[in-house]
C-alpha cells in the first residue's frame, strides 16, 4: 500500500516532514522495543515455565545509565532540532512581501501592498518570501495551508504573523483549523502560487487604493489630522518618523511603536499615555474596523521624519 503525501509546496515543507518522519520512526522503534521485551518476558516467565526465578536482584549500572542517558540525549537532539526550525519559521527575511489578512466568521479577507483585495483567496509570487500579518474581527481562527506545512492562530485584538516561500506553482487549499462557529467547516480558501511575471500581471489587472492611501483618507475623515498635525492648535503627539521608534510614557516606561502598540493606541488610547501629554484622545474601538486599523497603521508607517522646524516628541496617541 502506497502512502499518499501532500505536495511539499514551500521551503519549510521538507524540513518539517523530515522532523515528523524522524519522530515517527523514533517512537516506532521505542514502541517495538518495549513490546518486544514485554512479549519476551510473558513467554519466558509465563506460569508453568521452567525459567529460573531464584536469581537475586542485582544492580546493572551500565544498563541503568544506558536507558537513562540515551533517551535524554535523543530528547535534547529533537529539542535542538525543533528550536532551530522554530526560529527559522519565526524570522521572516527583510525583503519579504507583506500581506495583511483579516479573519471573520466565516471568511478570509486579504489585502496586498498595492491595495488589491481578495476574499477566501490569496495570490502569491513563486519563490518570493511572503510575510502575513493577521488579526481577527470576532473569534479565534487558525490560518492553515497543509501543502506549505504552516499554521498560525489568528487572534482578535492582537497581530500574529507567519511567513513562507512557495516553491511550487499551482493552487493549494487554505483552511481554518480552529473551531470558530457553525460554519467553521465552510471557512475555506485557495492559495494561488504564480510565477513572478504572472503575479505582476495579476496585480495590475485591477487598480485599487493602497493601504497607505486608504489610511491617509481615514486619517483625515476621522479628524486625526486635526490633532496630530504639527501645526495644529491642539497639543497632540507628532507622528512623523514614529514607526518602530522608542516612545517614553508618563509612567516612566519605554515602549516600541510597532504594529501592536499603534493598534492599542487607536483602540485604547488611554492605556499608554505619552510623556508630557494628557489623555484627551477618544477611543476608535467601534468607529473603525480591523481593515481600517491596518490601513491607518500602514499610513503611520509611511510617514517620514518630521521637518527640521517641527521637532516634537515621537508618539502616536495622547
Amino acid at each position: 500500500m502506497s502512502v499518499v503525501r501532500l505536495p511539499q509546496a514551500s521551503s519549510f515543507a521538507p524540513s518539517i516532514d523530515h522532523m515528523f518522519d524522524a519522530m515517527v520512526i523514533l517512537c516506532g522503534v521505542v514502541a517495538i522495543g518495549v513490546f518486544a521485551v514485554m512479549i519476551g518476558m510473558c513467554i519466558v516467565y509465563r506460569r508453568g515455565s521452567k525459567a529460573d526465578r531464584s536469581i537475586p536482584v542485582a544492580q546493572q549500572m551500565g544498563i541503568e545509565l544506558a536507558w537513562t542517558l540515551i533517551p535524554f540525549l535523543l530528547f535534547v537532539g529533537i529539542f535542538a532540532w525543533s528550536i532551530r526550525l522554530w526560529v527559522h519559521l519565526r524570522s521572516p527575511p527583510a525583503d519579504s512581501l507583506t500581506i495583511y489578512v483579516v479573519a471573520k466568521q466565516w471568511m478570509w479577507k486579504v489585502q496586498h501592498p498595492d491595495g488589491r483585495r481578495e476574499i477566501d483567496a490569496l495570490h502569491v509570487p513563486l519563490g518570493k518570501p511572503v510575510r502575513l500579518i493577521m488579526t481577527s474581527e470576532d473569534v479565534v481562527h487558525s490560518f492553515y495551508i497543509p501543502a506549505f506545512r504552516i499554521k498560525q492562530d489568528v487572534v482578535p485584538g492582537r497581530y500574529t504573523q507567519l511567513w513562507f516561500k512557495a516553491t511550487q506553482a499551482g493552487n493549494f487549499q487554505l483552511y481554518c483549523s480552529e473551531y470558530c462557529g457553525t460554519n467553521h467547516a465552510a471557512m475555506l480558501g485557495t492559495v494561488s502560487v504564480l510565477p513572478a511575471s504572472d503575479y505582476a500581471r495579476w496585480l495590475v489587472s485591477v487598480t485599487a487604493m493602497t493601504p497607505e492611501q486608504r489610511g491617509r483618507q481615514l486619517f483625515v475623515q476621522m479628524g486625526c489630522s486635526g490633532c496630530h498635525d504639527p501645526q495644529s492648535g491642539i497639543r497632540a503627539p507628532d507622528l512623523h518618523g514614529l514607526y518602530n521608534m522608542p516612545v517614553h510614557l508618563n509612567d516612566g516606561t519605554v515602549v516600541q511603536a510597532d504594529d501592536a502598540y499603534l493598534r492599542e493606541s487607536i483602540v485604547f488610547p488611554a492605556s499608554k499615555i505619552v510623556q508630557g501629554y494628557t489623555p484627551i484622545m477618544p477611543t476608535y474601538q467601534h468607529r473603525v474596523d480591523e481593515e481600517g486599523i491596518l490601513a491607518l497603521i500602514a499610513y503611520i508607517r509611511s510617514i517620514g521624519p518630521a521637518p527640521p522646524a517641527a521637532s516634537q516628541d515621537r508618539s502616536s496617541h495622547d
